[in-house]
């Protein structure tokens, strides 16, 4: 433990003390090359620390957020047959006729700014 005390009261407060940390906000454009490089270690490491702090405590969110909730795995089987001659299926998870699409990712993207849409599949007519 001595050395996680001795890193704690001494090593890390010696390192604080000496980076060149200007008085003022027009002080950080006088910095020169070197002390910017002195810098760059700390301000690394702030962000690596904030990072990882945001990815651990940030909620997570559930793809699906309200469809079949009470099956363990949500899925669907469409026979070829009853597609007709275009089909389009959901991927955002909002519409009230899943698997369908009916629309719904289009408020959903102007609420987010995603860009998801439906897969769209169609009968190959060529035949």
């Amino acid at each position: 433990m001595e050395p996680v005390s001795i890193l704690i009261k001494s090593s890390i407060p010696n390192y604080l003390s000496n980076l060149p940390i200007p008085d003022s906000i027009g002080g950080w454009f006088k910095l020169g090359f070197k002390d910017w490089a002195r810098l760059v270690p700390f301000f690394a490491a702030v962000g690596g620390v904030s990072y990882v702090t945001y990815r651990t405590i940030k909620p997570k969110q559930a793809i699906n957020p309200s469809i079949r909730k009470d099956e363990p795995k949500v899925v669907d089987i469409a026979n070829i047959e009853d597609l007709g001659e275009k089909t389009s299926y959901c991927r955002c998870w909002k519409s009230e006729k899943f698997p369908y699409c009916d629309g719904a990712h289009g408020k959903h993207n102007r609420e987010t700014g995603d860009n998801v849409g439906p897969v769209v599949i169609k009968r190959n007519s060529s035949k």
